[in-house]
């Protein structure tokens, strides 16, 4: 501290007040990004009761009080009502999350959810890791309490996860973007429109397709499925009208009139008479 003492010392008066102005700012922001990670954290952990509540509501009790009505605990058995429910709850969260990843107007409203740089969504797709790794492969699978237990325990986490997720994307949805690129994103969203109109031409709509993947270049990373559900629906046939049948010159359905035996004149002999 003496060096800094000294250089102090041959330092005019008056220069401590902007370095007093400076070390002031600088406190304050530090504040203000603390008592907003605080109220983060706040609010993270209101929005995981609130799903922790209704979760246990929606099951009757509480998911340690459920198991053992379930699961006998003096040997490995197959839970099937059990886990039934905890596959479909898996499976409903993760079709909420494959709504945002395939639906391309989706992406570009929220395109935090597809961010694996974003806290919520890294915390997330961890969750739905340890989900997928834990879950029996059938509900007549034979499982200990144990491994029940602890995929209950990861189902509830990945449905935390996906809504905490899910709304931090809600809130944020092209915040973290400069103006250039949100008008990019805007641009891209009113031509994902033509691209998939029905009404317009084929070439309209390929034109309208190569446009939006220029836009999104560089901003959202589609996922190759993504790519697949959208290139389907713009190469999507345009219905043409049916023409009616043209009417023939004899119907089909129209009797043939009876046709009429050809007479011939009656032949002759030398001396004039008609032979018989």
């Amino acid at each position: 501290m003496e060096p800094f003492f000294s250089w102090l010392g041959t330092v005019p008066w008056w220069i401590i007040f902007p370095i007093m102005g400076v070390a002031g700012g600088a406190a304050k922001a530090w504040e203000r990004n603390a008592r907003r990670r605080h109220e983060r954290r706040l609010e993270t952990l209101r929005l995981k009761a609130e799903i922790k509540t209704a979760q246990l509501e929606a099951r009757g009790g509480t998911a340690r009080r459920a198991s053992p009505a379930v699961v006998d605990t003096t040997a490995s058995v197959a839970p099937n009502a059990l886990l039934e429910r905890l596959f479909a709850e898996h499976d409903e969260i993760t079709a909420r999350w494959l709504d945002y990843e395939l639906d391309v107007a989706k992406l570009i409203a929220f395109p935090a959810m597809s961010d694996g740089r974003q806290p919520l969504v890294a915390a997330f797709l961890r969750a739905k890791k340890t989900a997928d790794a834990l879950r029996p492969a059938s509900a007549e699978q034979t499982v200990t309490e144990k491994q029940v237990s602890e995929y209950l325990d990861a189902v509830g986490a990945y449905a935390v996860a996906f809504e905490i997720a899910e709304k931090d994307a809600r809130r944020l949805r092209d915040s973290t973007f400069t103006e250039p690129e949100r008008k990019r994103l805007d641009r891209a969203q009113q031509l994902l429109k033509v691209a998939v109109d029905e009404s317009a031409t084929q070439a309209e709509r390929n034109v309208a397709y190569r446009r939006v993947r220029d836009e999104l270049e560089g901003l959202i990373l589609l996922s190759d499925e993504a790519v697949q559900v959208l290139e389907k629906q713009v190469a999507r046939e345009i219905a043409a009208p049916v023409a009616p049948p043209q009417p023939s010159a004899r119907s089909a359905s129209e009797p043939e009139g009876e046709r009429m035996p050809l007479r011939l004149p009656p032949k002759t002999t030398n001396d004039g008479e008609a032979a018989q």
